[in-house]
């Protein structure tokens, strides 16, 4: 290694570090708890998630207490020395090892391997040595199938909670009859599209100073013009624009991509694409339709499209006024998004699978959210408004015929008072979840 090149590594670690340590005071992450208990038990820990969710962040604190050490291959000396030579690339760097963005090296995973393999072999320790990171999902999914499968624990880290912003402890949510009687101080509705607005990526709240659209500018235009390239070609910029604006208009509803191939003018094939890459890159994910044999025929298939930050998603269809959006046609759908992802995150950041569906049928009979868990279904229909009573939840019925015995089930709105509206039907707050 030539004395240049050791100085840029040198520089580069001294201005990594000094962010790091600059952001440290950030909030809590329920996910740090289950990387640690990766480490314990796995080879290597993967943590994927979109840019900026707070991955580095949180693998970091292992190299600041000292027992990682700590590369990133966003740097792009270090990236050619990994893609050009793989095995000296950690031999210089050693393990245990932090590989931050190590989707830009793919080949690194058949040198992991072999070490790991190796270390088996031979009967030495091999968990804890290896923590890897990546924003591009498919990328590093694609590599830790091929050449990781027993020898890594794979975690997925979403933006903020509520439960995270607030400092409450976080669990996967289930409706219950406790929460009933749960003594947290309920969202106004003013106050609930305020933080729908605002977002939750981390960088928002820990700079006060920086206003959330700026951030999310910024945030488009990086993932546009670096993200993008990296993952498929797109000639027309301004077009994939056009395709995230209309995309965040359709958050919360079944996907159509030949309508949305007719309203941006591309290709289905194109539309496809396009699709797979937000997903693969954390900004989307779908809802898939509940599926059981004997309602297969009346079931419709298509699944529905969420954004996984609300903030971005009203970035991308120009509403900055909490106001505003309260009272828009999107009012219901940016809602039904902001409680569908917060108890996506309740799963995923206490690392368990999040077995969600949704009901809708050729008579138009909806359920918004079924949550599968021990062989129980859990209703959960998400409406904007306080006062309901059993009529605005007759869709449940379609259930009735399942397979699965009926649980606890809810409707989640922005009632400031919980209550029940029969012994397994409550109405809660969306400041229940995860708690």
């Amino acid at each position: 290694m030539n004395i240049l090149y050791k100085f840029k590594v040198v520089l580069y670690d001294l201005y990594k570090n000094s962010i790091i340590k600059l952001v440290i005071k950030m909030i809590d992450r329920t996910i740090f708890t289950k990387i640690k208990e990766a480490i314990r038990t796995y080879p290597v820990t993967v943590v994927t998630g979109a840019r900026q969710v707070g991955k580095s962040t949180e693998v970091y604190k292992f190299a600041k207490d000292g027992s990682f050490k700590y590369v990133s291959l966003d740097n792009i000396d270090e990236r050619r020395l990994a893609i050009n030579d793989p095995r000296y690339f950690i031999e210089v760097h050693g393990y245990p090892l932090i590989i931050d963005e190590v989707q830009y090296a793919p080949v690194l995973m058949e040198v992991i391997e072999e070490i790991v393999n190796q270390r088996r072999l031979e009967n030495k320790e091999s968990n804890g040595l290896f923590i890897l990171t990546g924003s591009q999902a498919f990328k590093l999914m694609k590599g830790v199938s091929q050449s990781m499968a027993g020898r890594a624990a794979v975690l997925h880290m979403e933006p903020l909670s509520f439960c995270e912003i607030a400092k409450k402890e976080e669990r996967p949510f289930i409706p219950s009859k406790q929460m009933l009687y749960s003594s947290s101080d309920n969202h106004s509705i003013s106050d609930l599209y305020k933080q729908i607005i605002k977002g939750f990526y981390p960088e928002i709240y820990n700079n006060p100073a920086l206003n959330s659209e700026t951030f999310y500018s910024r945030y488009v235009s990086t993932y546009v013009d670096r993200d993008l390239n990296d993952i498929l070609e797109v000639r027309n910029k301004s077009q994939f624009h056009d395709f995230m604006s209309a995309l965040a208009s359709l958050t919360g509803q079944q996907l159509n991509v030949s309508t949305i191939s007719r309203a941006i003018g591309v290709s289905v094939p194109t539309i496809r694409e396009w699709l797979s890459a937000l997903e693969a890159s954390g900004l989307i994910y779908f809802l898939r339709s509940y599926s059981e044999t004997s309602m297969i025929k009346r079931i419709t298939k298509s699944p529905k499209i969420y954004f996984a930050d609300t903030g971005l998603c009203a970035y991308l269809l120009h509403i900055s006024d909490p106001a505003t959006l309260e009272k828009s046609i999107f009012a219901g759908a940016f809602l039904e998004t902001y409680v569908m992802n917060e108890i996506r995150k309740s799963y995923l950041n206490n690392d368990k699978v999040f077995n969600g569906s949704y009901y809708r049928d050729n008579n138009q009979n909806e359920v918004d959210l079924i949550l599968l868990e021990n062989a129980k279904l859990h209703l959960i229909e998400i409406k904007k408004g306080s006062s309901f009573n059993l009529s605005d939840v007759k869709s449940f019925k379609q259930l009735d015929a399942s397979m699965y015995e009926v649980g606890q089930s809810c409707i989640i709105s922005n009632t400031q008072r919980n209550y029940a509206l029969s012994s397994n039907i409550h109405v809660l707050s969306a400041s229940c979840i995860g708690e």
